[in-house]
């Protein structure tokens, strides 16, 4: 029944994957495809037209956007490719973890479904965090890739720890550990915080330091030499990045209440065995996030997924673990009704791939429109012109191949990210000059606006070339 639930979840999940539903960041991940598709050694800036390096663009990233290259696919497409990669590497990791960590035939489905769906009664859709409805609006991220990939590295490391490996193979560790770190920096937090738990419950003797050391270094070696971004300086990002971060710390009942019972799970397997990986996981993941409060690292939040997912998988564990039959017929129940809950708290994921009409109203009610795309300016603007536009419409443009004048995402390695959105600001404020915009447009070379307010429609300097949806307007440039 278990395996029959978990297939059922993982097919709406690659329905959804057909659609693409884009909301969110899938714009940034498209721009940084198309500038390695164009320029896959110099790429630039994904969002502005500056030569500058990016922390999106990765190993996984360059993959796509050779692939993308080579056979002349869009990227939406290769998204499409890769969201499919992801969401495999992410099932079969699991399966391949849970094995290490219990044999019921059962414990692998069980977890699935409580990784996607044990999560609270709000849904809370981020890059990530793999629930149900973030996962159909993220499994084209590269953070679901690299999720993916980390539950393959643990399952390697939980087995390098058993069979005494080799040093070949703890160095091959150690670089794997530095390409998940390049690929998704945050998720590589939670990677490696799982690495740590499952070295320290594994207590290894003498003969594994030193082949451990040395996958460490290699991999801190893969890190220094990655060309496309320096990844040691993103520890100076935090400051820009926590007031965006802090509202993971926010409704964390309503997001995350049904984890409780995956909690309750880990005191049991602590109590049993005090060096407990899952157990030893969560408390470095709780460690961090809670200094992440205290001290105002709001991004560090971003580990909350170290918390969550040791939970969710004890929750699975113990639902199965042998016992007297009552005691485990009331654990099971429990955790199918805790996966009843969750499931009702994220149907609105069937909105992507049920035609919402059919759907119940209390459904439907949760089903989170994706965004409007603009396709509809590519007749008229080119790849590599430079389009005017707010922070909406920076999200989404450059998916297409333009730049636009501001990121429409912070970027740590942009120098003049702040002049940028003060001129945009400034640009599309009612009582702007039109001499200070024609300086604005000289400055920084652009030769389109899009406009969704209204007000460049006095400016007898601009010309609408076409309008779209929800009532904005193209104009170009003189």
């Amino acid at each position: 029944m278990a395996r029959v639930a978990a297939g059922l979840v993982v097919v709406l999940t690659a329905l959804v994957i057909v659609r693409l539903p884009w909301v969110g960041d899938l714009g940034m991940h498209a721009a940084t495809l198309q500038r390695l598709r164009h320029s896959p050694l110099d790429p630039g800036n994904p969002l502005v037209d500056a030569d500058t390096p990016s922390p999106y663009y990765s190993p996984w990233t360059l993959l796509l956007g050779t692939a993308a290259r080579a056979t002349g696919l869009s990227v939406f497409v290769v998204l499409r490719l890769a969201a499919v990669v992801g969401l495999a590497l992410l099932v079969t990791g699991v399966v391949r973890y849970v094995r290490t960590l219990g044999a019921h035939r059962a414990a692998p489905a069980l977890a699935l479904l409580s990784l996607l769906l044990l999560w609270g009664t709000t849904p809370f859709p981020w890059s990530g965090f793999p629930g149900l409805t973030s996962l159909a609006l993220t499994v084209a991220y590269p953070s679901t890739f690299t999720l993916g990939l980390a539950f393959h590295f643990w399952a390697w490391l939980t087995g390098a720890l058993r069979d005494g490996a080799g040093w070949g193979r703890w160095l091959g560790l150690g670089a794997l550990w530095a390409v998940i770190l390049l690929c998704h920096q945050f998720s590589g937090v939670v990677a490696t915080l799982g690495a740590c738990a499952t070295v320290l419950a594994a207590r290894p003797g003498r003969a594994v330091w030193p082949r451990a050391a040395a996958g460490l270094l290699l991999g801190a070696v893969v890190l220094w030499a990655w060309p496309y971004y320096d990844f040691f300086a993103l520890s100076g990002a935090g400051d820009g990045l926590d007031p965006v971060h802090r509202v993971l710390y926010g409704d964390l009942a309503a997001r995350f209440g049904l984890v409780a019972l995956g909690v309750a799970a880990l005191v049991a397997r602590w109590w049993r065995d005090r060096w407990d990986p899952l157990a030893l996981f969560f408390l470095l993941g709780a460690l961090v996030v809670a200094a992440g409060w205290l001290s105002g690292h709001f991004s560090w939040g971003r580990a909350l997924p170290a918390v969550t997912v040791p939970a969710q998988l004890a929750a699975a564990l113990e639902a199965v673990r042998a016992g007297r039959r009552g005691v485990r017929a009331g654990r099971a129940a429990l955790l199918a009704g805790a996966l009843a809950v969750g499931a009702w708290a994220q149907a609105g994921t069937l909105g992507y791939v049920v035609p919402r009409g059919v759907l119940p109203q209390a459904v439907e009610d949760g089903y989170r429109p994706p965004w409007t795309g603009y396709r509809w300016i590519t007749p008229w603007v080119g790849y590599g012109d430079v389009v005017m536009a707010g922070t909406g419409p920076a999200r989404r443009i450059p998916a297409y191949g333009p730049y636009t004048v501001a990121p429409g995402y912070p970027d740590f390695f942009l120098p003049d990210e702040e002049r940028r959105t003060a001129v945009t600001e400034e640009y599309f404020a009612a009582g702007t000059p039109e001499r200070v915009r024609r300086d604005i447009e000289r400055e920084y070379g652009v030769r389109w606006a899009v406009d969704t307010t209204g007000v460049l429609a006095d400016d007898a300097g601009l010309r609408a070339v076409t309008r779209g949806p929800e009532g904005q307007v193209l104009y170009e440039v003189p």
